[in-house]
């Protein structure tokens, strides 16, 4: 039995991710009151009372009543209590995002009245969904993904994903344009030699074998690439003891596209001859 609740901003793609997972015969419930949930899970725990093989999804947003939204850490206590598995979904984006989204659709964000302005009411639903935003399994920034990178995030993360197994992503990205918000563990590599810098590499990538050759002629390159697998083999298994479903590794180079890329290309094929779970993602690339 899979629970799998789908929150976030208003504007940050949950009826996407919650369409997503109905294709992929979810038994889907938007907007499900908060108070409602314990009685979902003693449904779903009965025999014979499982549709679609048990597996549910349930979208939960700040068109709650706000006393049920700030009680729902003790609801998904009980709910768990029950033996279900269940998974936390939190969909986020910068606020510049949201309000471009909401200005381009022209749609009335839920919270927005005549005298609370479009900002306000995204701070005020972020402050609401605190409590969710705060147990989530999985917190996933929408602010640089269009619908169909979404798509592919919900398949491969959440429904590709047993219950009990560790989903490994590895995430390239550039420090021009700041720390991924939705990651676990960053390693900052740009203290490396940089293809940039050489005029026949700069419109490369390290996916590229001109780059990969540039790279691992340098020994520092793979003395840092030893280091962050070691790493990661001797913790992973410390992270899945805890109960850990989801772990995002992000590796930063100056633009993201040579150093990061080739590391993070590098460590997915390594992860990938352990575990069945792992993506990978290049922010800048993408």
């Amino acid at each position: 039995m899979n629970l799998v609740v789908i929150s976030g901003l208003s504007g940050s793609g949950k009826s996407i991710a919650l369409q997503t997972l109905e294709d992929l015969e979810y038994y889907c419930v938007d907007n499900l009151p908060v108070g409602l949930l314990p009685a979902l899970a003693e449904q779903l725990s009965e025999a014979g009372a499982l549709p679609r093989g048990g597996r549910t999804a349930v979208s939960i947003d700040a068109r709650n009543l706000p006393a049920d939204l700030a009680r729902f850490p003790e609801i998904l206590a009980a709910v768990k209590a029950r033996g279900l598995g269940c998974q936390i979904i939190f969909l986020d984006a910068e606020n510049p995002v949201l309000l471009k989204r909401f200005s381009e659709t022209r749609r009335r964000h839920p919270l927005s009245r005549g005298d609370l302005p479009l900002r306000e009411a995204i701070d005020r639903e972020r402050e609401l969904l605190g409590s969710i935003a705060s147990l989530a399994d999985l917190r996933v920034d929408t602010s640089a993904l269009n619908i169909y990178q979404l798509r592919d995030i919900i398949r491969e993360r959440v429904a590709g994903k047993r219950i009990g197994e560790l989903s490994l992503l590895f995430q390239s990205f550039g420090y021009k344009r700041g720390i991924p918000t939705d990651t676990d563990i960053v390693f900052d590599v740009r203290c490396l030699p940089n293809p940039y810098w050489e005029p026949t590499l700069r419109r490369l990538t390290g996916e590229d074998a001109e780059v990969i050759a540039f790279l691992e002629a340098h020994p520092e390159v793979n003395a840092m690439y030893n280091q962050i697998r070691d790493f990661l083999e001797y913790w992973i298994p410390a992270f899945e003891t805890n109960n850990r479903s989801y772990l995002t590794v992000s590796i930063g180079c100056t633009g993201g596209h040579h150093r990061s890329v080739y590391l993070v290309s590098r460590l997915s094929r390594h992860f990938r001859g352990q575990r069945d779970n792992v993506q990978t993602r290049h922010r800048e690339l993408s």
